[in-house]
This record gives structure tokens, C-alpha cells and sequence, in this order.
């Protein structure tokens, strides 16, 4: 059975997820417009920097935040100016770490869904004297549905999946920061395998299902 500890550890990891997904969607929308329509020559810098997380080692990336947010760091500065506090080792840290982690994941498949619309409709529309705002809304959003669609599971899944940036950025703090990953890590270390077969268990679960709606929802034909 799970411990109170397990079941807050799936609370926090769901709040999380969620949290990060809808920040995501929100701060990628209009930077996957503008990717996959930009012919700026910082198209290719953007883009890599968005990619970025996809080849570094969480450990890196959740090291450097660690020091960019920290007391000593330009950005733990400046919440610290704002009187925000710091923001490692605390909920809102692993919010900031798991957008920056996970954006690829959301990003990327929207992109991708705006690219695949093509200049016809958005023409076609701009003939019938719809704004720019409006072709985006009545025409880029709808068609680019299942991008959306798989970058909301790909961004959720891929937030509730994290070990080492959390580790890293919030540290194990039971209640706190403690996600679903830490709360399966600190189970086998203490060689508890029941509880970690449940957890783990139900991540497997989880992970099958996210895979099956994503390739129900025409995942491989945005690729």
C-alpha cells in the first residue's frame, strides 16, 4: 500500500505536471509560430537553444540553474530584489526548472503543426481581409489541434518523468519538493522494492497510456 508520504508525492508531481504544461503551452504557442513561419538568421540559434535540453544531461542543466537562481546567481539576485526569495529547494524553483526542461517536448510538436498548415489557408484567409490575429486564431490554432494535443501529453509526461533536474533544482523534501521520481529513488535506496514496485508500477501504467493516445491522436503523422 502507499504511505502518506507516496501519496503526497503523486499530489505535488500531479500539481506540477499540470502547472508546467499550461505555462508551456502558454510561453510556447507563439514561439512555435514564430519558428516555424521566421526567416530571421536567429531562427537557428533560437531553435537550438529551445532543443538544448534535449542532449544535455539533466544534471547540467539543473547544476546551472542551481547557480543562475542561487544567492550568488544574476537571476536569485534579482528575485531576491523582487522580494521573491529564492527560488531553489521550493515549489516554485521546480516550476521554473521543469518549463525549461520540458520545453522541447511542447514546443517542437506545435512547431511542427504550424508548419505542416502551409501558406494557403492563411492566404486564403488574409483575401477575405482577416487580420493577422484572426487567421492565428480561426485558422493556425484549429488545423494545428493535434500539435497541441500531443504537446500537452509530451510536456505533462515528460514533467512527471523528471529525476535529476528536481534533484538537482529542489532538492528531496518530503511535502515540498519530493516528486513522484525521489519518492521511487528513496524506496529502492532504503531497499523498500514493495513501495517501489507500486510507484514504479503505476509509472509504467502511465507511460503505456501516454504512448497509446499519442499515437490515437496521430502522433506520427507530425513527425
Amino acid at each position: 500500500m502507499l504511505a502518506d508520504s507516496d501519496l503526497a508525492a503523486i499530489v505535488l508531481t500531479l500539481k506540477l505536471a499540470s502547472l508546467t504544461t499550461l505555462l508551456l503551452l502558454i510561453i510556447g504557442t507563439p514561439l512555435a509560430w514564430w519558428l516555424a513561419r521566421s526567416r530571421s538568421p536567429l531562427k537557428n540559434v533560437i531553435g537550438a537553444v529551445v532543443t538544448l535540453p534535449l542532449v544535455l544531461p539533466p544534471a547540467v542543466l539543473g547544476f546551472y540553474l542551481l547557480v543562475l537562481l542561487g544567492p550568488s546567481g544574476p537571476l536569485g539576485q534579482l528575485t531576491e530584489s523582487l522580494g521573491l526569495g529564492l527560488l531553489p529547494f521550493t515549489f516554485a524553483g521546480l516550476v521554473v526548472a521543469s518549463v525549461i526542461y520540458s520545453m522541447p517536448f511542447v514546443v517542437q510538436p506545435i512547431q511542427q503543426a504550424f508548419a505542416a498548415i502551409g501558406q494557403a489557408p492563411l492566404e486564403a484567409a488574409a483575401t477575405l481581409r482577416a487580420s493577422p490575429i484572426d487567421r492565428f486564431f480561426s485558422i493556425a490554432l484549429p488545423l494545428a489541434r493535434p500539435g497541441f494535443i500531443t504537446a500537452a501529453v509530451l510536456g505533462f509526461a515528460h514533467t512527471v518523468g523528471e529525476f535529476g533536474v528536481v534533484l538537482m533544482i529542489g532538492g528531496n523534501i518530503p511535502g515540498k519538493t519530493q516528486v513522484l521520481s525521489m519518492a521511487i529513488y528513496n524506496h529502492v535506496e532504503a531497499m523498500e522494492y514493495a513501495h517501489a514496485h507500486w510507484l514504479a508500477g503505476g509509472m509504467l501504467l502511465f507511460s503505456f497510456v501516454v504512448l497509446l493516445l499519442l499515437h490515437a491522436s496521430g502522433w506520427n503523422r507530425l513527425k
